[in-house]
């Protein structure tokens, strides 16, 4: 068993700590607000109930999970004896800078620190460390126990060593890292969601289709693929000799296409009226958390499927 400590306790905060917890590590939560660490093993009392129904608890019970989750009140003696910490403060370079200044004073020598930031590059907020080695960013997609992928971004400084430790770390727990070679706004899964976001709000905005028509074009169309499978198996599997083949039948297609993708909507202009008005018919307002429970059921039984898919067929 591993200890890992949990710094900042909201939504991605207690996500991690579920994820962390099923793996049979003992979690430590801490947050600078103590009423926060109450209301987060709270929400994962409730939430770990509907995991043991879809058998996504590795055949424990919910209550042996939640019994390696502890709220802890000192940042001292959360940090004590954890192997892995990982940061879930504000997505605020300052606020970052602080919270990794005391946790790289107190933690153990070895201990990995990891952030969840999702847009700041680590550089800018660990060079100053006398323990920036062994920092980087641990980027999940949320919730991290429904989504095994994790992007692992290296600062200039961070060592080899702690970026094997946490690869091998998040395998261990059932996730699927991406590693990156260096550190790039964005990272890896936000510049590609960005790229498909773009072409929506311009498809949108231009008049070529409706807000439904283009979720229907993932939802029923290019996810049921990207549900098992990446861009470029996709293209590989998509022209009869490979990948070669799909590009030098179909590249200029897309150079074709390209230029035209240059040009920017303003997400916030006249076209979120028309996107607004598309997802408020379709969810009202005060329908959205209710909504949201929905997403992370069906998640649920999605990863039960394609945990049983793997086995049966080989990853």
């Amino acid at each position: 068993m591993t200890k890992v400590t949990i710094v900042g306790s909201g939504f991605i905060g207690r996500a991690w700590a579920i994820s962390f917890a099923r793996a049979g590590h003992e979690v430590r939560l801490w947050d600078h607000l103590p009423e926060a660490t109450e209301g987060a093993r709270g929400y994962i009392a409730g939430v770990l109930g509907d995991l043991a129904a879809n058998e996504l608890l590795r055949g424990q019970a919910p209550d042996e999970v939640l019994s390696r989750i502890a709220v802890v009140a000192d940042l001292g003696e959360a940090l004590a004896g954890a192997t892995h910490i990982q940061e879930n403060t504000p997505e605020n370079r300052d606020i970052k800078r602080d919270i990794f200044s005391r946790i790289d004073a107190a933690a153990e020598p070895d201990a990995v620190i990891a952030s969840s930031t999702s847009a700041l590059l680590p550089s800018t907020f660990t060079e100053h460390l006398d323990g920036r080695h062994r920092c980087l960013v641990v980027h999940p997609i949320n919730p991290p126990y429904l989504v095994p992928a994790a992007e692992v971004v290296p600062a200039p400084w961070t060592s080899p060593e702690t970026i094997e430790k946490t690869r091998a770390f998040l395998i261990s727990a059932g996730h699927a890292p991406l590693v990156m070679k260096r550190e790039l706004d964005g990272f890896i899964m936000n510049r590609m969601q960005g790229a498909l976001l773009e072409e929506a709000f311009r498809l949108v905005a231009d008049g070529y289709a409706s807000v439904e028509d283009v979720d229907i074009g993932i939802r029923d169309g290019l996810a049921l693929r990207w549900s098992f499978m990446g861009p470029f198996e996709t293209i590989d599997l998509n022209a009869p000799g490979g990948v070669r083949d799909y590009v030098e039948r179909y590249q200029s297609i897309y150079s074709n296409i390209f230029p035209q993708m240059l040009r920017r909507v303003d997400w916030a202009g006249e076209v979120m009226k028309t996107v607004e008005a598309d997802r408020r018919g379709k969810v009202p307002r005060e329908k959205l958390v209710e909504r949201q429970v929905w997403r992370d059921r069906r998640l649920m039984a999605l990863a039960a499927h394609k945990t049983k898919s793997d086995e049966e067929f080989g990853k």
